[in-house]
C-alpha cells in the first residue's frame, strides 16, 4: 500500500492526519507543497483542490481530515 500526504508546515489538519497514521502504524510519504511547486501541481491535478491535506492511498484521493474515509481506504476497524 502506498500512502502519500500533501501538506504545508502550518496546516493543523495535516498534523492530525499524521498523528492518525502514527497511531495506526501507517507508513506514509509526506510531500510539502509549500516549498515544492511541482508537487503542488501534482496534488491539484489529482484532487482538484488547492487546500491541504490531500491524502493519496493507492490512488484513492481523500481531501481533509476525514477519519471514516481514511479508515475505509486503509481497511482499519470494522
Amino acid at each position: 500500500m502506498t500512502v502519500k500526504i500533501y501538506t504545508t508546515p502550518t496546516c493543523p489538519w495535516c498534523k492530525k492526519v499524521k498523528e492518525f497514521f502514527k497511531e495506526n502504524n501507517i507508513e506514509y510519504e509526506e510531500i510539502d507543497v509549500a516549498s515544492n511547486q511541482e508537487a503542488q501541481k501534482e496534488m491539484i491535478d489529482k484532487s482538484g483542490q488547492m487546500s491541504v491535506p490531500v491524502i493519496d492511498i493507492d490512488g484513492e484521493i481523500i481531501v481533509g481530515y476525514d477519519v471514516e474515509k481514511l479508515k475505509k481506504a486503509l481497511n482499519i476497524g470494522a
